[in-house]
């Protein structure tokens, strides 16, 4: 697959004048503005994140109606019960908002619905659960925006629901007490990509502020919101970015209970960066969901310290080896029908259907399938009697959108621009991959079909050391909104050490001849390009990490990708 590069601009009028005040390489004020950051305060809030920045939990729709609720099933020792999604960002949201109101009632307890036997959100069986067990009062959280059906049931069963969700509303919102969701067009809360976990925490502070309670308590918690800011993707911007921020402060400085004995499994002695937590913590947890029940990552998640903790760390390290070999099966499967099959070859989309398919992988599935061929991608199975999955998009097209144009064919969807999930009946199914099929072919652009890199700015070889890494440090933590940049650097020369490895890595020591200068990389899965860097001069896209080697740390290029340069173009023409 070939990526299109794109070098992105920024305003240098703008970045001059920010290099001018803040006395630092050019490079680090184009990165900012690209970022929009363009004065001297706003470049002191984002390299250095405060919780004062937070914006008033009262800001939200809905939020006083809420905490008054809760105050009142507190006071009146009313059963309360946290209700959250299966996945990472709804079980952290259960873990934070329980951990936070059980210092008030000990009438509180959580539930999280079984994949498999209720799938995803608030379910009539979850409803009806908490009547036969005489709570008054649910809390969704990462779920309920679109439950209009099943909050009607709870209301005439004499249940209150609290909606905490930070997916998008459809047009009519539940009959709740309240529905705390920024993305509600009514809604003026300023910041709108909280996650589901940065909704309960909002509830926290909301409650704090009201009650005078040390907003210390609540910070204490943010380690849960940083968990699900990673796992869950959302923006690392605006408030993400404070809630990320010092919530890798308290996971590096004072790691929980549950969290710590994950590290310590997997020997990671080293400070927790973003994608730490969205390759080791994430996918653990989400494991508990995917092939047995999210509750145990609850358990782990709000475990002091117990005895039987080590023990259920490695049930979970268990359930994601399992899920891995798992999902890597599935995904060769999925790639054999599409190479077998001309038609799906040729389409605009993907959508793939097996019975037996494990319903707890098909979202991976769906993203390992986008990189191979890259397009709107729905991977479908059978569960409880309909046909239900996962979907995933590319850059630039919003598969919500796309499942709501096909809307009448299916039982329920929701979700995001670029996930979501859906679930029809067996006879609808051919119809909706015509249909779907039709609507991606007639609304898709040929640019949001070529994967793109794109580069921050355009580098010498000679401008990295030290104390340029140590600024770039300071642009973290990274994420979409403020992803790792990406640098250029034209007209490099293998110096003699580059190679394929083994399991088709590319190691790659490089020079620049123009100032002698030599630098070594890591570029993974790039071995094919050996040859271009064997044959002439060439380009490279990359980010800058450390290693570490033997007690040595070393700033290395982590190359995205490779091309010749038009130098070697013309070289080549010439000969």
């Amino acid at each position: 697959m070939t990526n299109k590069w794109k070098l992105c601009d920024s305003d240098k009028h703008i970045a001059q004048q920010l290099q001018e005040e803040l006395k630092i390489n050019p490079v680090f004020c184009d990165l900012l503005v690209q970022r929009g950051i363009k004065t001297y305060d706003d470049a002191k809030s984002f390299f250095r994140p405060s919780l004062d920045n937070l914006h008033d939990p009262f800001l939200m729709k809905g939020m006083r109606e809420a905490i008054d609720r809760l105050d009142r099933a507190i006071r009146d020792d009313e059963k309360i019960l946290i209700y959250g999604d299966y996945d990472v960002d709804g079980t952290t949201s259960v873990a934070l908002t329980y951990t936070f109101f059980r210092n008030f009632t000990n009438k509180i307890d959580y539930y999280i619905p079984d994949r498999y036997g209720e799938g995803y959100g608030l379910s009539e069986k979850g409803v009806q659960w908490a009547k036969d067990n005489g709570y008054h009062l649910i809390l969704t959280l990462d779920c309920g925006i679109t439950a209009v059906d099943e909050v009607e049931t709870a209301n005439s069963l004499g249940i209150d629901i609290i909606v905490g969700d930070h997916h998008l509303p459809n047009d009519e919102v539940p009959k709740a007490i309240a529905c705390l969701d920024p993305k509600q067009e009514d809604c003026d809360y300023p910041y709108k990509e909280l996650s589901g976990a940065g909704i309960g925490f909002k509830i926290c502070e909301a409650y704090a502020l009201k009650h005078d309670i040390d907003l210390g308590k609540v910070y204490d918690l943010l380690d849960y919101v940083v968990i699900s800011i990673a796992s869950d993707i959302v923006p690392i911007t605006g408030e993400n970015r404070v809630l990320a921020y010092y919530g890798l402060q308290k996971i590096n400085e004072d790691p929980r209970p549950g969290v710590k004995v994950i590290f310590d499994m997997l020997r990671l002695d080293k400070e927790i960066t973003i994608s730490d937590l969205v390759f080791t913590i994430g996918p653990r947890i989400n494991a508990a969901g995917r092939m047995k029940h999210a509750s145990l990552a609850v358990e782990m998640l709000i475990d002091k310290g117990s005895l039987s903790l080590d023990k259920k760390a490695q049930v979970l390290n268990t359930n994601n080896l399992k899920r891995r070999d798992i999902d890597q099966a599935i995904t060769e499967e999925a790639l054999n029908i599409i190479r077998e099959d001309e038609v799906l070859q040729k389409n605009y989309s993907t959508v793939l259907y097996k019975a037996d398919w494990h319903k707890g992988v098909i979202g991976i599935v769906a993203s390992r399938l986008i990189e191979n061929f890259y397009r709107p991608t729905i991977v479908l199975t059978e569960s409880n009697g309909l046909i239900s999955g996962s979907a995933r998009s590319v850059k630039g097209f919003s598969i919500y959108d796309a499942l709501q144009s096909c809307s009448d064919l299916l039982v329920t969807f929701g979700g995001h621009k670029y996930a979501a999930g859906l679930s029809l009946q067996e006879e609808n199914l051919a119809e909706f991959q015509r249909r779907f099929e039709e609507v991606v072919r007639g609304s898709i652009t040929e640019e949001c079909l070529t994967p793109e890199i794109k580069i921050d700015a355009h580098i010498q070889l000679a401008d990295i050391n030290d104390k340029f890494y140590k600024i770039l440090r300071q642009f973290a933590p990274f994420g979409p909104g403020n992803m790792r940049p990406v640098f250029l650097i034209e007209n490099l020369r293998d110096a003699g050490r580059s190679r394929k490895l083994n399991n088709g890595h590319l190691k790659v020591n490089v020079k620049d001849p123009a100032t002698n200068y030599y630098f070594d990389g890591i570029g993974f899965k790039l071995g094919k390009k050996i040859d271009v860097i064997k044959h002439g001069s060439f380009d490279a896209c990359f980010n800058l990490n450390e290693n570490e080697w033997n007690g040595r740390k070393t700033i290395q290029m982590l190359i995205k990708d490779i091309r010749k340069s038009e130098s070697a173009s013309h070289e080549a023409q010439s000969a």
